[in-house]
This record gives C-alpha cells, sequence and structure tokens, in this order.
C-alpha cells in the first residue's frame, strides 16, 4: 500500500514568494496534500492562497513560534505517512516527490530523505542549506556536500550517488510521520536554524537511517527570511549548534567536544571582530550567553535521549577549511 503524503509550506508574511513558489509546487505535488501553515501572518497571503489555490489546506497557528514551534503546531492535526517540510522559497521540479516516496519504500529503516539542493539564483551550483546533504564534524560544525562554509561548488554530477548523510536540509526535508513522533519532534527552543540537525541525529541515535537522493532537484533562494549575514542568524546557528552538542554527544567525550568548541567560537568571533563585523562579534557572545543560561534544561533533554559513538566526522572542517586550506567535500 502506497504511503500518503503532506507538502507542508510555512509561512509568515510570505505573500510574495507564495506568489512565485506555490504555482509550481501545486502542480508538480499531485501524489501528496499540499497545505500552507501559517505563523500568524498580517499580510494577505492567506487570502491569495484561499482565492487563487482553493486546492492547498491551510493550517492557521496562534502564533509566530518560528521554524520549530510553527511545524510542530501545523504537524500536529496531520495524518499524512510522509511530512515534507518545504521553505516557502523553494522552486520544485518534475516528478520531484516520486524519488522520496521510492527512496521510503525501498528500505524501511529511513526515516528521513533529502532532495539534491541548488541555488535558484545560480542553479549551476548547490545551494547553502542542504545542498548534496549533510554533515556535521568532531566539534558540531555542519558543512555538506558541495558547500563547505561559504565555500559553494558547482553541479557537476559528482554527488549524484544516492547515499546516507547525517543531516537532512530544513529547506526540504521529508520525514515519516511516526519517526517525527517517536523521536520527540522538533526542538522549540531553537526557534530556528540547525533544529533539523538536531532531529536527524536522534533519528541516528534511534538507529534509523537519513538518506540523499541525487533524482528529486528542487532549487533554493535561502535567505528569504533571515539572510546569512544577518547576525541574528550567527547568534541562532552558533548556539543552537551547542545545543546539538550538550543533546546528543556521547558521555565520554562531551567534557572536551564542549571545550575545543569554545575555543574554536572565541576564534571566530574575534575573526568577526578583525573583520569589523561587530554585530556578528556580539551574536556569538551572546550566543554563548543564551547556552549558558538554558544548559540545565538541556542537560535534562540529554538524560532523555540514547546516544551513539558514531555520529560524526572524525575531521575538524575549521582545521581542514582554514588551516590547509580546504574548499570542497571531496578533498576531506
Amino acid at each position: 500500500m502506497s504511503q500518503t503524503v503532506a507538502v507542508v509550506i510555512l509561512n509568515w508574511n510570505g505573500l510574495d514568494l507564495l506568489k512565485e513558489f506555490l504555482p509550481e509546487v501545486v502542480k508538480y505535488s499531485k501524489e501528496a496534500t499540499v497545505y500552507v501553515a501559517d505563523n500568524a501572518s498580517t499580510d494577505t497571503s492567506i487570502s491569495f492562497v484561499e482565492a487563487h489555490f482553493p486546492e492547498v489546506k491551510i493550517v492557521q497557528n496562534k502564533v509566530n513560534g518560528g521554524y520549530a514551534k510553527g511545524y510542530n503546531d501545523a504537524l500536529a492535526g496531520l495524518s499524512e505517512d510522509i511530512f515534507i517540510l518545504l521553505n516557502s522559497d523553494v522552486k520544485v521540479t518534475p516528478n520531484w516527490i516520486l524519488p522520496i516516496e521510492g527512496v521510503f519504500e525501498k528500505d524501511k529503516s529511513v526515516a528521513a530523505v533529502q532532495p539534491k539542493i541548488l541555488d535558484y539564483k545560480k542553479p549551476t551550483h548547490f545551494e547553502y542549506a542542504g545542498a548534496a546533504g549533510g554533515f556535521i564534524d568532531k566539534f558540531g560544525y555542519p558543512f555538506c556536500r558541495g558547500r563547505i562554509f561559504d565555500s559553494l561548488e558547482k553541479d557537476n554530477g559528482q554527488y549524484d550517488d544516492e547515499i546516507e548523510i547525517f543531516w537532512a536540509s530544513g529547506a526540504c526535508l521529508a520525514i515519516k510521520r511516526d519517526k517525527y513522533y517517536e523521536v520527540g519532534k522538533l526542538d522549540e527552543d531553537y526557534f530556528a536554524h540547525q533544529e533539523e540537525i538536531d532531529i536527524c541525529w536522534r533519528l541516528h541515535n534511534y538507529g534509523y537511517k537519513v538518506i540523499y537522493t541525487p533524482n528529486s532537484v528542487v532549487y533554493h533562494v535561502g535567505g528569504a527570511t533571515l539572510n546569512r549575514m544577518n547576525p541574528k542568524k550567527t547568534f541562532f546557528n552558533f548556539r543552537n549548534s551547542l545545543f546539538n552538542l550538550i543533546k546528543n554527544v556521547p558521555s565520554n567525550k562531551i567534557l572536551s567536544v564542549l571545550f575545543l568548541r569554545m575555543v574554536l567560537d572565541g576564534i571566530a568571533a574575534f575573526k568577526f571582530l578583525f573583520e569589523l563585523k561587530l554585530n556578528h562579534f556580539t551574536a556569538v557572545f551572546q550566543a554563548h550567553i543564551s547556552f549558558y543560561s538554558q544548559l540545565n534544561k538541556f542537560l535534562k533533554k540529554r538524560k532523555k535521549l540514547p546516544k551513539k559513538d558514531n555520529y560524526y566526522s572524525k575531521i575538524s572542517v575549521v582545521c581542514r577549511n582554514y588551516g590547509l586550506g580546504q574548499k570542497k567535500f571531496s578533498d576531506f
């Protein structure tokens, strides 16, 4: 029996994005039910959807709880077997859902799937948020096949193999409904950024697989809600990456990993200072203060989660990139 699919687009004052990208989502998602989950928008985006796309179902959230709470609230009332969490600034392509369904059907231990994510503004290249599948280094810094920090590779078919990855991008994250709830949903304390890494980490710790498939392709604008040069994004990425570590790293490594990560974050902060990016310098320290203030809460979460030792790459992407000048995944 085929599995049912829900494509869920989280919206917050995204009228222009919905006008541009929703028509093709509806056109190319006939296998699924399309939902727009609205995070208490104050623009006319929902009336636009109701007027022009009556086949799209609206889920109205009461507050703007960010990515994590927004999706948790929206998905609570859905019954489909597979949720595809799709950013509102993603252009989908014909038959983009079928390969994702195929991965789930082929291997029942697969809990999440990510398609190939290319740059909408530069379609020949991979996009920052996910590229050809995400990984994490020994100190919790995320990187991708096709993207190391801000270095983006051209798509020459070099990552056209279907493989197991560590994390799937929240820009287009397909996840089984039962696994989503088994591992505890998205963590709402993150608000936004890297919560997809956390939930994928938990999926691994529960013994499930996360897969990248090149047979499904989408194009992501990126930064439509929060540009990656915005200090708020710096704050969320640094803080939430620390949340990932305290929740998920095995006990025999947590102290050494956290200590060295603090040192590297300090170096990153002063790099921002020397580059005269004072707001980003401040954001790193604010991220650490926020992390310390919530440490007890996250230690309690940590106690409830299973942990496995084979959770990440043994390399330091910071040392490889900045110390050895390695800019591509293939260099690793």
